[in-house]
């Protein structure tokens, strides 16, 4: 079993990835660098990250988050967060990133902040 389960769906132009699992070093980040790359190479530039499920995420999982962030804004895209754990949600307060990302609960009103 992989550590992260990466499922994609599309809600008119943005792609939201629903994740379930870990997002740690070796497999976790691989595959969310992974399906990110894909996007941007499919020109799908309005990513959503469902992290739900996502129950632990590790310094090399941050470094995966801020790595894609990175590539998705220097194409041009947009990059958010979609209901974060409180363990997440904590973690990103203690590393400043949380003023970094754009962090949402409901997933109606992510949407309808992409431009």
């Amino acid at each position: 079993m992989a550590e992260l389960n990466i499922s994609e769906r599309q809600v008119g132009d943005v792609t939201v990835l629903d994740m379930d699992g870990k997002i740690t070093i070796g497999e976790g980040s691989v595959a969310l660098r992974t399906a990110i790359r894909r996007l941007l190479e499919e020109s799908k530039k309005k990513i959503l990250l469902n992290l739900a499920k996502v129950g632990y995420i590790d310094s090399s999982g941050i470094g995966e988050l801020v790595s894609s962030y990175t590539a998705i804004n220097n194409a041009g895209g947009q990059l958010k967060l979609l209901n974060l754990t409180q363990k997440l949600q904590d973690l990103l307060t203690i590393t400043k990133l949380l003023t970094v990302f754009d962090v949402y609960d409901g997933e109606e009103e992510a949407l309808g902040t992409f431009k």
